[in-house]
């Protein structure tokens, strides 16, 4: 989360991440205007680089190598990055409509979404054929047929319709892939057949003839079938039915036309051309609007037909941010004058390319490593942002020692979340101090090492009540609002209770009336929506203004008497289950520091936002003797609670702990959150600790965890069936992680085993032999 210097005065709002706002956000994150927030919406958080994406479709790159990502780029630009799909924009409240979120408000809007092929005019080509764009959606289904084709043995018939330089250079990118994996695979690759379609007279229109018979000369080697003035008239299951001629079979179609703007620009009542692009002038500004400008594939420029090309977008990028800062500080807006010609450089699938500019043809494999390093370069721009010098901290007291000031100096990078909590240390020590009034009624309070207090109000249900409150660990209200909801809620659903009411306590940063009036609305929304869903009544609550978004929620909730969970019900014989993975506190403590990737950032912000509602409820359904949520002081700091309260010893399997997916890269670079060392001290509970904090994977267990998993011992007849339910109802990495054993003499209570082959108890063996592993780490996208 960005502590704010300066209260928001305006809110740029950049929708989508093409290659014309990565531009702007880099270039205001090189030069910040004080007060001016931004706020990047995108639907996908890693953007592709279109002139690399030949190349990962190839093979010759990995996902990373062509894909922007805007989580580092954001966080540089000082940008909060907001995830979900545009459905429309309210014009008269400067407002933009999303799909599974609240409105976002804007002041200057910019539009970057570029386009996709058209399917529409032609019957069955939206049914059964694949389009190039969205890229990240193409990915995703050029992921299945690859797979579709290995289980045909590669005995397969594939068309792409579009004989610009796009498809050109896609079908051979495709052609060199798929023959190398279907013989990889050992199957014949001469079972794939190749069609490139183009209702043109001929491939690469805009194109010189010399450039053409390069390419002609590629795809007649590579045994592919051009069809020129090949116009398709439909698309059937397996077929493209052809104006004229005949028609061709193929079992998967790939379709590169001519581009088509996303359909809801349509509804906003802004200019659009015939063809339903944006309308802009030369300055890139929705023609009558003041307040909203367009670039790149999704525009229609000064009556000129511009290529669809990348080209055009990136070059649009800087006029673009320089015009945004014009209008923000109300100085004359320039033009934009593209180039007339652009350089081409196209790959032909392997390390070799073609290149024109100005009608002079080259060729050869030195052009692909050209290509190359002009695509690096233009990546490392974005993705390696330059390290911007950060303030100068305050000089430290005469009256600080050493160690006061190496802990005064950590204190900018706290974390928030559960990250910010007070260690169990202090905590506890502090606590030791205090002699609340003693009361009948109360059953659980201070003195007892639980989730939530009890409190007996007479009659059949028990009261139970829980608070929590801290700094946001995200830039968007809406998310934290849900997470700050689910996390308060965990104790609840812990305890074995049902929520009943919430009261909120929330800090806004200054600002603006209508721009507190905003976030602190988004706040809310995300807070009651997960409310809702718990049955949970919000009926109060406070606010202030302060320099940072911080919210908490106090939550009572209705509890059978026999249905009570405690943490110190753990009985030996049964086995632990945990019904998320663990992993956010290094995960947000990289992402503070721009060494996270958006996508895991993103997957440890779904996690947070999964409610544990339905995972108690199973817990319950399969005889849970005890349950504690996993938050601040970490995997081992419950889990030694747990032991504590009930006097039991355990077995705890490391590699079987399941990992958000980037832990494993974030423990490695060294980042931990600020709580991690506090939680560390809990280590002398672990009897083998010599041995176990060796382990690679050891410093995930003092990990602090927001918004975490339940922690639960089920008896061992029952652990099975509750881990296939969990999986059944969402919690997909809810795993069987250890058992409880007698209480031994030994003082340290916890035993790491270290390898899942190593022996333990023959009910503890068959238990992870027969549950569906929970320890896969890391999953990266598949191209």
């Amino acid at each position: 989360m960005h502590t704010l210097n300066h209260p928001v005065l305006k809110d740029v709002v950049l929708v989508g991440a093409g290659h014309a706002h990565v531009a702007v956000l880099r270039m205001f994150g090189m030069d910040p205007i004080p007060g001016v927030r931004l706020t990047l919406l995108t639907r996908e958080v890693h953007t592709p680089y279109s002139g690399m994406l030949p190349g990962l479709v190839a093979g010759l790159y990995g996902f990373d190598d062509a894909h922007i990502d805007t989580g580092p780029l954001s966080r540089f630009a000082g940008a909060r990055l907001f995830q979900d799909d545009v459905t429309g924009l309210d014009l008269d409240n400067r407002k933009v409509i999303c799909a599974n979120r609240p409105p976002v408000p804007y002041d200057i809007l910019s539009l970057n979404i570029g386009s996709t092929p058209n399917t529409a005019d032609i019957p069955g080509a939206a049914e059964h054929a694949i389009p190039v764009k969205p890229i990240d959606g193409f990915l995703q289904q050029f992921d299945a047929l690859r797979q579709r084709v290995l289980d045909r043995k590669g005995r397969t018939r594939i068309a792409l319709v579009g004989g610009g330089a796009g498809g050109v250079e896609l079908l051979l990118s495709v052609e060199r892939r798929l023959r190398r994996e279907v013989a990889a695979a050992g199957f014949d690759p001469s079972g794939l057949s190749f069609t490139l379609a183009s209702d043109g007279d001929d491939i690469l229109p805009i194109f010189s003839e010399r450039f053409r018979d390069g390419f002609r000369r590629i795809l007649a080697a590579r045994g592919v079938t051009v069809l020129a003035g090949a116009r398709v008239a439909s698309v059937e299951a397996g077929r493209l039915v052809l104006a004229g001629r005949e028609s061709v079979d193929a079992d998967e179609i790939l379709w590169t036309t001519q581009a088509r703007p996303a359909p809801w620009l349509a509804t906003t009542g802004l200019p659009i051309d015939e063809r339903g692009f944006l309308v802009v002038d030369e300055t890139l500004r929705v023609k009558g609007r003041d307040d909203i400008f367009a670039a790149g594939d999704t525009i229609a420029f000064r009556e000129r037909n511009l290529p669809k090309s990348g080209v055009y977008a990136v070059r649009a990028g800087p006029p673009l941010a320089k015009n945004i800062r014009r209008a923000l500080t109300g100085e004359a807006l320039k033009p934009f004058r593209p180039q007339k010609q652009a350089m081409y450089l196209v790959s032909t699938g392997e390390r070799y390319a073609f290149g024109e500019r100005n009608g002079l043809v080259f060729e050869g494999a030195w052009v692909w490593r050209w290509k190359d390093w002009i695509d690096r370069r233009f990546m490392r721009k974005f993705n390696q942002p330059p390290e911007m010098p950060s303030a100068e901290s305050a000089p430290a007291s005469i009256l600080a020692d050493k160690a006061a000031i190496r802990e005064i100096s950590a204190i900018a990078m706290r974390c928030g979340g559960c990250g910010a909590k007070v260690g169990a240390t202090v905590l506890s020590r502090a606590l030791g101090r205090l002699e609340p009034v003693r009361r009948d009624d109360v059953l659980i309070g201070l003195d007892a090492p639980d989730d939530a207090a009890v409190v007996d109000v007479g009659g059949q249900n028990l009261a139970v009540h829980s608070v929590d409150y801290f700094r946001a660990i995200v830039d968007d209200p809406y998310l934290f609002g849900k997470i700050a909801a689910n996390h308060a809620l965990g104790d609840i659903f812990a305890m074995g209770a049902e929520p009943q009411s919430a009261l909120a306590i929330a800090t806004i940063p200054y600002g603006l009336e209508a721009k507190v009036e905003a976030d602190l609305s988004m706040l809310m929304a995300g807070a009651n929506e997960v409310l809702r869903d718990a049955n949970c009544a919000l009926v109060g609550g406070h606010t202030s203004e302060g320099a940072e978004l911080a919210f908490g929620l106090s939550v009572n909730g209705l509890l059978a008497r026999p249905a009570l969970l405690r943490k110190g019900g753990l009985e030996p014989g049964d086995m632990l289950i945990i019904t998320k993975a663990i992993g956010t506190g290094t995960l947000l403590a990289a992402d503070m520091r721009g060494k996270a990737k958006a996508r895991w950032v993103m997957g440890a912000i779904a996690h947070m936002t999964q409610s544990n509602r339905i995972g108690a409820a199973i817990l319950r359904e399969h005889g849970a003797h005890a349950a504690t949520d996993v938050t601040g002081f970490g995997l081992l700091g419950h889990l030694v609670e747990m032991l504590k309260a009930s006097e039991a010893d355990a077995e705890l399997v490391l590699p079987r702990v399941p990992l958000l997916d980037g832990v494993v890269e974030t423990m490695a670079l060294g980042i931990f959150s600020s709580l991690q060392p506090q939680n560390v001290r809990l280590r002398r509970a672990i009897a083998n600790l010599d041995s176990a904090s060796k382990h690679p994977l050891y410093a995930a267990l003092f990990d602090p965890q927001t918004a975490g998993g339940l922690l639960a011992s089920v008896p061992a007849g029952k652990a099975d069936a509750a881990i296939g339910a969990l999986h059944e109802a969402g919690y997909g990495r809810a795993t069987i992680i250890g058992a409880v054993r007698e209480r031994s003499g030994a003082l340290e209570p916890l035993t790491i085993v270290l390898d899942e082959t190593m022996p333990a108890s023959s009910t503890l063996e068959t238990s992870l032999a027969n549950t569906a592993t929970g320890a896969q780490h890391a999953h990266e996208p598949a191209l």
